[in-house]
């Protein structure tokens, strides 16, 4: 009986799961397209004039601005962390035959994992705005410096292979332990689950989020590759096996472009 009540509800709150993140992208892509860039982040003349902007100028740059840039960061939150807590969600389901599970936990979790990825929105309008005022970054995002995105890289590379990301990978790798562990009944202890859960998600990747500084915050090829890695990460059968090869991958990377002007002399 509980199945057959459950079922038209669980396909009206998948719907609207996987709903929100095609709009999350639609969202995203006409921002990008509305700023002069294209698919991969390059800006066309009106964006150059854009990033070269000073963001004192006495005029409203959105920009520059912590709403509208903290609007883009949520939206890019739903957009890119979304699809990988599919595999919680489903946990927390599965959940539902053998434990005390119910739909309102299941939303409980999602507005758990929500919540922590808009804090994390909020701090890195926060940074954003301060590498902006202080010269390290344009007005797209972009480093003045390749040393800023070659160290960026680096360092994120770096912290594949450390501790924290071992831990936090493990917990986001298999929810189910984290239930099993930390179980909470209805709407509240869902939510409470969800920000258990969030959080370490937040720490395992927060690098990903930051090397959209390397390309520019606005790239959707970095949105989408960024994406793809991170569901990687967390699939049951290869998610522990990608985790270290992509972060020699990152600091290969970083140091190309350190040591790209000296090869090319430019």
């Amino acid at each position: 009986m509980r199945d057959t009540i459950a079922t038209p509800l669980r396909s009206v709150l998948w719907l609207a799961f996987f709903g929100g993140i095609l709009a999350a992208w639609a969202w995203l892509y006409q921002m990008a397209t509305g700023m002069d860039l294209d698919l991969i982040g390059r800006p066309g003349e009106m964006a150059q004039r854009m990033a070269a902007m000073d963001p004192r100028m006495d005029m409203y740059m959105p920009m520059a601005e912590f709403w509208p840039l903290f609007a883009m960061w949520a939206v890019m939150m739903a957009a890119m962390m979304l699809p990988t807590l599919v595999p919680t969600l489903r946990a927390y389901e599965d959940l539902m035959i053998s434990a005390n599970g119910s739909w309102g936990g299941w939303l409980g979790v999602l507005t758990g994992y929500a919540i922590v990825w808009i804090g994390f929105a909020a701090a890195i309008t926060g940074v954003q705005l301060a590498l902006l005022f202080g010269g390290v970054i344009d007005m797209l995002g972009i480093p003045k410096s390749l040393l800023i995105s070659g160290g960026l890289l680096i360092v994120v590379g770096a912290f594949q292979f450390t501790r924290t990301k071992e831990v936090c990978h493990g917990v986001c790798h298999s929810p189910m332990s984290y239930y099993l562990g930390h179980w909470r009944p209805g709407t509240l202890g869902g939510l409470r689950m969800g920000l258990g859960l969030g959080a370490f998600c937040a720490v395992c990747c927060w690098g990903f989020m930051a090397l959209g500084f390397v390309g520019g915050v606005m790239s959707l090829l970095w949105m989408g590759l960024a994406t793809l890695f991170m569901v990687l990460e967390k699939l049951p059968q290869i998610g522990h096996r990608v985790v270290k090869p992509m972060g020699a991958i990152l600091m290969a990377g970083g140091l190309v472009v350190l040591a790209w002007p000296f090869v090319t002399g430019v």
